[in-house]
């Protein structure tokens, strides 16, 4: 399978959607295939979620272009990824955003993520271990935050390692269902943007949901 055509024909499908051009470039430069299971490699390509393990998924290609180009990313942003996963999505921020710092809180996911991270050579991604506050206080406030696990309710720990006019994007609903809200953090307040419906794995940790 040529892995290159297959990933400029998915790139093509998402750009009627998708109007970001900096976001479609991005994800034409990174492999999906590496980062799912090597049983699954040729379907890498195809517009769906994808196991990765564990219970755990690898978005859909439409959705990480969604939450990624709400984001408005840019080289001088450092942006906050909840949920490293198989990496993959950590790569497309990193493309655009000046630093990326992203935590995960399953050990395997994490080692895996960051050996394919670094194969890729990616010199501007911070990977931890899930804290017991979602988030990492450490580097905060940040430009923009992802979070790739849906959420009961938007988290008060979040929105206080956000920016002024920072953006948070994060899936809310629950367990099985969620809508896809964009929050904008305005001086004078939030403004709450749903970008409509999506289906996660569970954001565990305080402030979320327990394991």
């Amino acid at each position: 399978m040529d892995y290159d055509i297959a990933r400029a024909g998915l790139v093509n499908q998402l750009a009627a959607e998708i109007p970001d051009k900096r976001v479609l470039s991005a994800m034409s430069r990174v492999p999906r295939e590496i980062f799912v299971p090597a049983a699954l490699a040729e379907s890498a390509y195809e517009n769906v979620p994808l196991p990765i393990g564990l219970n755990q998924t690898i978005s859909q290609p439409y959705i990480v272009a969604l939450m990624t180009a709400s984001l408005e990313l840019s080289p001088f942003k450092k942006v906050l990824e909840i949920g490293t996963g198989s990496g993959y999505q950590t790569a497309i921020l990193a493309e655009l955003a000046g630093k990326v710092v992203t935590t995960e809180r399953i050990p395997e996911l994490l080692q895996k993520a960051k050996t394919v991270l670094e194969h890729l050579g990616y010199k501007n991604i911070e990977i931890h271990s899930a804290a017991e506050t979602l988030g990492w206080q450490d580097g905060a406030p940040y430009d923009a935050i992802m979070a790739t696990a849906g959420a009961p309710k938007i988290p008060d720990s979040l929105l206080k390692q956000l920016a002024v006019e920072g953006r948070l994007v994060i899936p809310v609903g629950s367990r099985y269902d969620q809508e896809l809200h964009l929050i904008i953090k305005h001086p004078k307040g939030l403004e709450d943007i749903n970008l409509g419906g999506c289906r996660f794995v569970s954001l565990i940790g305080k402030d979320a949901w327990e394991d």
